[in-house]
Parts: C-alpha cells; structure tokens; sequence
C-alpha cells in the first residue's frame, strides 16, 4: 500500500474525535438528538482546522444505519463509503473548479430525486466563496426550501464573501484555532501511535508554527518524522532548523543588545543567526512574539503563565520587561511590523533586517510623546531631550528665536525672508500686546484677512510653540512705520535747525533733505522727495543730514 500521510491518516470519524471546536460538537449533538437539524449549515475557519471533515461526519450521522446519531457507527455500509468518498447520495464539489451557474444548475436539477442508499441527499460544497454571483443567485430558492430530504453543507475560508442572502439561509459555525497547548498534546498522541519518541518542546514548535491549523500541524510532524530518519526521535533543534526558527534564547541574546542601543553587538547576532540558517522574516517575527509576550508582562503580569515558553525564558523575559515602559513597547511593536513589510519586499532581506535592526536600536532611549508634552508643559523653553544630533541645534535655535516684544517680532519676520507678511507687520499691523507665545493687534485695512492665521502658523514653526494672535478691534499702538516716519520728520527738524545744514540748503537752491543716517552706518529709509539730493551735513548730536 502508498504511504498516507498523517493528516488523512488520522483524519476524524466522528464528534468525538474533532479537537479543539467544543461549542461546534455540543451544538450538533444537541440537534441531532433533538431531531432539529437545519437543511443548510455553513463551516467557515481557517484552513486545516476540519470544514470538511465536519461536513462528512455530519454526513455520516444523519445517514448511518444505526439512525440519526451524533455517534454513527463507523462500520455500516453508508459510514464506509462516505468515509471513503464513495457513497452516491453524498455528493462534494469543489467550488475553486466549479465556479459556475451550469455547475449549480446540475444540483438544481438533480435536488428533486429520493437518495439511493441513505436518508438524506447530502451536498458538500467546499469553499463556496469561489461561486459566481449568478452561481449563487441560482441557488436561492433552492436553499430556501430544499425537499425534505436534501442537506447543504457549505465550507469556506472567506465568510465575508458570501452574500447575506446565502449566509440568512444557514445555520453558520464558526470553527475556532485550536491552541498550542491542545495541538501538541494532539501531536503527543500521533507520535505515540506512530512509535516516535519526541521533546515536548519540539512538538510546542510545531504546534507554534501551525498556527492553530491541526492539518498544517501533522504535515509538519510528517515532514520531521522523515527527517529523524532511523532514529525516530523529534528533537526540537532538528524541527527548528527545518523551519528556518530561531530558539528563544538566542532571539533574546538578539533583543538585550538592541535594547540597550548596542548596535555593534545586535549586528553581530544577526548575522550569526543568518549564517546558521535563520530566515530574516522569521527573526522579525519571533521578535515581534517576544514584543507581545513583553507587552503582556508589564500590562498584565499574571497573564504570563499562559505563554508556552518554558521557566527559564519567562524569567528572562520578566526581567527584560521591567525595564522597558509600555510606550516604547509600542513603538517596538509598530517598528517590528514596518520592518517585516520592508524584509518581504526588499532584494536583499538580510540587508533589510540590519537596517531595521539599526533603526531599532536609536529608538531605545527616544523620550515618549507624554514625555515631551510634560517637559514642555513644565518648562515651555526647555530644550527638548533626544537623541538625534540634528534634532538638538534646531530646538536651541527655535528657542533662541523666541521673540520677546514687537520690535523683535518683526525682526524674525526679515530675518527668515517673509518680505510680504515682513511689510504688512511694519505697516498694516497696529499692535495691542505682544509677548512670548501671544500677539494681539489691530490690522488695518489694506492687510490680508488671513494674516493673523498666517503669523500664527509661521511662529509656531519657528519657535517651536503655539502662539494665540488674536486679531481685535481696539486701537493698539501706532505700526512701526507710523513711529519711523515721525522719528524721521522730527530728526529732519533737528537737522534744519543745523547751522551746517542751513548754510547747505541756502547754497543750492531746491535741495532737501532726503535720509537721516546714524554715524554707526543704520540708515534708516524715507520718503523721497521730488527734489535732486545733493550735500551733506553733520549735527553735534550724532545725526547727519544727507541732503541734496
């Protein structure tokens, strides 16, 4: 005889023999025995966890020759030959190859005939998510009111592709994951059948791996059971290596050093582990395991006991957790999840990881957000701590920015090349108050209507704090180029009362003064005049007179 691998081997039989879906067997017996039983279910769940093996022993209880039962006998006629996939009242169609209307139609047609053998004509249609719309639209009125002795059973992976006319007309099962813990007791008990000694470790990992699949767990037990070859001894290295897994204490020796921003020394474990044959995306993701089993740690410490790392790692990972902060946690976690995207796509993966890896390791001692609204809380102008090197000069120069008054407003305006809202502030802006983080003004009527949103978002860009600009009605004090044009007339004043400046102006006829100019070289604009400027004067009060 062929060699049949372990999922069919030990495929079910009956109720009893279903692992880890209790609810689904209580309902089923429950309906059996008090003869309500629906003409149409639908299983859904993800592969490997027994649709179709429920499918057929539902098949078989309903057909056996002992009666309807929830413990059909196994051995009758009709048990056998459903076992097998022979019986002729029990018919399976695979909906991935038989997706459409005609496909259906034949179902249609042939509803309306008594069984053969058994009681009921059973159809099993395995991912019936696959149907056409006009597949399933041709099967309404059937399923709706089948004859009395037609059963549907409908499985599928994809519950949320299936339209709410089909879903209302079945009584829905939804088959759970089986947890490690009952599929390696599962495992435990194949192998004993099979006369192969194992490492209860060895089956955690499978168990692991499955991913609550029990189909997917034997395929892999099979695969490690041809590896053991003559020894018929499942080890827990040997099944690691097989999958390309990564013990636990060598993911932890991989997170201490990137947790503590040792770059160096987190390079090196990762590409020890990469030479040993780790796959990157396998590394992130056992990293992003312990990421969840810490995160459950320091929210939930009594949550630790359900993990299946043994005693030894749960105490490293105790420790490791205590001094880590559910903040940073989280990062960790969103930071993992980036890193696997980036590994799957990128043409080199074990360059993808050692990035991921550096980019992990500055993360460890970035302040969280709570803490830099804190520090700015308790002190606005305090530099904000963080690591990166670039981030620091800018926090000090946003600080060094802080404009104290008007005047020093204005100036960072010039000073970061605004020339309009620069101009609208010298002239258009009469200000009310101005200090650290609030400016009230009054514009005047040639300034834009958004210009206080503007000042504010500049500000806040600059400084590195909100600002409230408040625009008002009141008065305000006169704009900046109002107090300049009246310090100029009155310096202009001061220098026509020069006797210098008298003498120039008698000798050329027209002239006038154009520009007052500071001996220190601030030349301060003014209007200019029709006039030719020539001729200069000084004044023993420390102005000159440009005249002309």
């Amino acid at each position: 005889m062929s060699y049949r691998v372990l999922a069919r081997k030990y495929r079910p039989q009956d109720f009893s023999a279903l692992i880890g879906q209790e609810t689904l067997v209580r309902t089923l017996n429950n309906a059996i025995a008090a003869n309500r039983i629906p003409h149409a279910f639908i299983l859904t769940g993800i592969r490997g966890v027994g649709k179709t093996t429920t499918a057929r022993i539902i098949a078989k209880a309903l057909n056996c020759e002992v009666g309807e039962t929830a413990n059909p006998c196994g051995v009758c006629s009709n048990c056998v030959a459903i076992a097998e996939s022979r019986h002729v009242d029990v018919l399976e169609m695979d909906a991935a190859s038989h997706t459409g209307i005609n496909d259906i139609r034949e179902i249609i047609d042939s509803v309306q005939y008594l069984p053969t053998m058994g009681r009921h004509k059973i159809y099993i249609i395995d991912e019936v998510h696959m149907l056409s719309k006009a597949a399933f639209n041709g099967l309404l009125k059937t399923l709706e009111e089948p004859p009395p002795h037609v059963i549907f059973v409908f499985a599928t992976t994809e519950i949320r592709k299936i339209p709410v006319t089909i879903l209302s007309r079945c009584m829905r099962f939804d088959l759970a994951r089986v947890e490690p813990d009952v599929l390696a007791n599962h495992l435990a008990n194949v192998c004993g059948k099979e006369d192969f000694v194992f490492d209860e470790a060895a089956l955690q990992v499978i168990a692991d791996a499955a991913e609550g699949s029990v189909r997917d767990s034997l395929s892999i037990l099979d695969q490690a059971m041809a590896l053991s070859g003559e020894g018929k001894k499942i080890e827990e290295q040997v099944v690691r290596q097989m999958l390309g897994l990564v013990g636990w204490q060598q993911i932890f020796g991989l997170l201490e050093p990137l947790f503590a921003g040792n770059i160096e020394q987190t390079l090196e474990k990762a590409r020890s582990l990469y030479q040993a044959g780790a796959d990157p995306i396998q590394v992130l993701e056992d990293m992003l395991e312990i990421a969840h089993l810490l995160s459950q740690l320091k929210a939930a410490p009594s949550l630790k006991q359900s993990s299946h790392l043994n005693g030894s790692d749960i105490t490293r990972a105790v420790a490791l957790a205590e001094k880590l902060s559910i903040p940073f946690l989280g990062r960790l976690w969103q930071s993992l999840i980036k890193a696997v995207e980036e590994v799957k796509h990128a043409p080199q993966p074990m360059m993808a990881l050692e990035m991921a890896l550096i980019r992990l390791a500055f993360i460890s001692d970035l302040p969280s957000p709570t803490d830099l609204i804190r520090t700015l809380k308790n002190n606005p102008q305090a530099a904000i701590p963080v690591q990166a090197p670039a981030a620091a000069p800018k926090r000090e120069e946003a600080l060094m920015a802080m404009p104290k008054n008007f005047k020093e407003l204005v100036a960072l305006f010039k000073e970061r090349r605004e020339p309009f809202l620069h101009q609208w502030l010298v002239s258009d802006v009469y200000p009310i108050i101005c200090e650290p983080g609030r400016l009230e003004f009054r514009p005047a009527k040639n300034a834009p209507s958004e210009l206080g949103g503007r000042l504010s978002e500049k500000l806040k860009l600059w400084t590195g704090r909100h600002w409230l600009v408040i625009v008002s009605n009141e008065e305000g004090a006169p704009s900046l180029k109002e107090e300049e044009d009246k310090r100029q007339l009155e310096l202009k004043e001061q220098a026509l009362n020069h006797p210098a400046v008298r003498e120039i102006l008698q000798a050329f006829p027209g002239a006038a003064i154009k520009t007052i100019i500071k001996k220190d070289g601030d030349e301060h604009e003014h209007t200019k005049n029709d006039a030719t400027s020539a001729g200069n004067a000084e004044e023993d009060g420390g102005d000159a007179a440009k005249a002309g």
